[in-house]
């Protein structure tokens, strides 16, 4: 991507712009994707599915927790100063969106266990027996299982939105400088996750529900996408800039090609057909959906990095 990026011939870029490491977008697709299958966790288990051996909601907890450490750990490896991370947890400062982050992503683990302990993995009961009895008093108690349901959802929108005001809230850079973006990679995460749940899913009716589900998704990540550059070219002279970035400059062969054909359009044509009995079910367009989706992070979070205000007002 560096070949791409010329400060001389792109005057909207920021001279000290440098191309930023994996691990910011990769927290940051982890964070959405778990969201997402939260969410779909939640509903299903809402909807009592867990009585069903096969329902994705038994599996998708555990899952989700080695997801969400890999990208907790690939953000902790970001950090400068990562012996006084624990300071994060001493404060809460509600204008500050990494601190609402810091004490979701807290109560994210809680509710994710909650869950998982709905059906135990076997490695885990043998050592604490004391689990099959938990899974058993839960189970028979509605009212619960609900509660879990319902925090898992609430949790899974607020990590979702979170991850993109994270970035939304840098004024410094205009590309980010937009309230769409927390939307945008909400839905984005739900899709991802939906793509995933498609393929592990051993339930059919689960497959093709999310099939269905993930196409209206990714109808509304393009939505949300136009909105947002709608946004940006209707704003003033430096958003006009940082969004041609995407439109036409540096970043446009990725934006086009990969996150909007390969990411949303080609998966949304394939799992139309998919949907409506004209193909078989294959995991091609779920892949394409959650690399379009890691490739959206990657291009959005480098695109604002290198999108700067003073450049522009000189």
């Amino acid at each position: 991507m560096n070949e791409l990026i010329s400060t001389r011939a792109n005057p909207m870029i920021d001279p000290s712009f440098h191309i930023w490491g994996w691990e910011v977008p990769v927290y940051l697709f982890l964070g959405g994707m778990v969201a997402g299958m939260m969410i779909i966790s939640g509903y299903f288990l809402y909807r009592g599915r867990h009585h069903e051996a096969t329902c994705a909601c038994l599996q998708l907890p555990i899952i989700s927790i080695l997801l969400l450490t890999l990208g907790m750990g690939a953000l902790f490896l970001d950090l400068e100063h990562k012996k006084y991370v624990w300071r994060m947890y001493t404060t809460f400062q509600p204008g500050s969106p990494m601190s609402w982050g810091t004490w979701i992503l807290l109560l994210v683990y809680p509710a994710l266990i909650a869950n998982m302990l709905l059906a135990p993995p076997p490695w885990l009961v043998r050592p604490v027996p004391v689990l099959a009895r938990w899974q058993a008093a839960v189970r028979s108690r509605p009212n619960i299982l609900r509660t879990i349901a319902v925090a898992n959802m609430g949790l899974g929108i607020a990590l979702g939105t979170y991850t993109g005001i994270l970035l939304s809230a840098f004024g410094a850079r205009p590309l980010w400088n937009s309230a769409a973006l927390g939307l945008l990679f909400l839905v984005s995460g739900l899709s991802s996750a939906a793509a995933f749940v498609h393929m592990v899913a051993q339930n059919r009716w689960e497959r093709e529900t999310l099939a269905k589900a993930d196409n209206g998704f990714l109808s509304l990540e393009l939505l949300i996408l136009a909105l947002f550059l709608i946004g940006l070219v209707t704003s003033t002279r430096v958003h006009i800039a940082s969004a041609q970035l995407l439109l036409s400059g540096a970043f446009a062969p990725a934006f086009w090609v990969f996150v909007v054909g390969m990411g949303i359009v080609l998966p949304l044509f394939i799992q139309s057909l998919a949907v409506t009995h004209r193909i078989r079910h294959t995991p091609v367009a779920p892949l394409f959906v959650i690399a379009g989706g890691l490739l959206l992070r990657f291009v959005i979070v480098n695109a604002g990095q290198a999108s700067h205000w003073t450049r522009l007002v000189r």
